[in-house]
């Protein structure tokens, strides 16, 4: 599904070049639920933003279902991350203008769905995620469980192939960032791609393969369980 062959990532700033990625050679298959782990300064974060086509590489082939994504134009690749990713971030960013419902809402708005089939969508989720009855609140008078549960919802929303999650619970007490574990376990379950940054071994143990990163370098990869023939990705509206 997902293949990087010799990825490499340089940052400059103020004329100092920082090499935050290292020849990264990597596969994940459909249906792989794979941690990410390392140090602060690993490469975790860029890896993830390369993946899901937010930052460019310097060096290398990134290519998603077989098709070189990295010599897509930006339009072509702004155009596969919304239809195919969903992002769960350890900060959130819901918007606080908004509502429950409408922030769950928008990566439906990237589709030709009808009122109705959004409508359908939004609940469906919203039911499965247990969070109906936070429908009509603002992000602000949610708790964090609350809130990070909303980031979910949206994430998979429009049935993402591919869901990257960065520190998902980074921000949660161990209850419920058991929680969002499960949740990520069930849509896994159910066909969803999973690539998660964690810095918790027990968390990262709970998917089916973990990737160590030290200084832009993969170091260990380590598979927990087979491989998950998924052969059509379920729905859940």
């Amino acid at each position: 599904m997902i293949v990087l062959k010799g990825v490499g990532k340089k940052y400059q700033m103020n004329q100092i070049e920082t090499q935050a990625l290292r020849n990264v050679n990597l596969t994940i298959q459909e249906g792989e639920f794979v941690s990410v782990m390392g140090p602060s300064g690993s490469g975790k974060s860029t890896l993830m933003n390369v993946i899901g086509l937010i930052d460019s590489m310097s060096d290398g082939e990134y290519y998603y279902r077989n098709q070189l994504v990295s010599a897509y134009n930006e339009k072509q690749k702004t155009n596969l991350r919304k239809l195919n990713m969903g992002f769960v971030f350890q900060k959130f960013y819901l918007i606080d203008e908004l509502s429950v419902y409408n922030n769950i809402e928008i990566p439906l708005s990237f589709f030709n769905h009808s009122a109705k089939e959004k409508k359908k969508r939004v609940l469906s989720i919203m039911e499965r995620l247990h969070i109906t009855d936070l429908a009509h609140k603002k992000p602000i008078d949610l708790s964090g469980g609350q809130q990070q549960r909303v980031a979910v919802a949206r994430a998979l929303v429009h049935s993402p192939q591919v869901v990257l999650a960065d520190e998902p619970t980074g921000n949660l007490d161990s209850k419920n960032g058991e929680e969002v574990i499960r949740l990520f376990r069930e849509f896994n379950q159910d066909g969803t791609t999973i690539v998660m940054i964690t810095h918790s071994e027990n968390y990262a143990r709970m998917g089916s393969r973990v990737i160590n990163l030290f200084d832009g370098e993969i170091v260990t990869d380590n598979f927990f369980e087979n491989i998950r023939q998924t052969h059509q990705k379920k729905g859940f509206y």
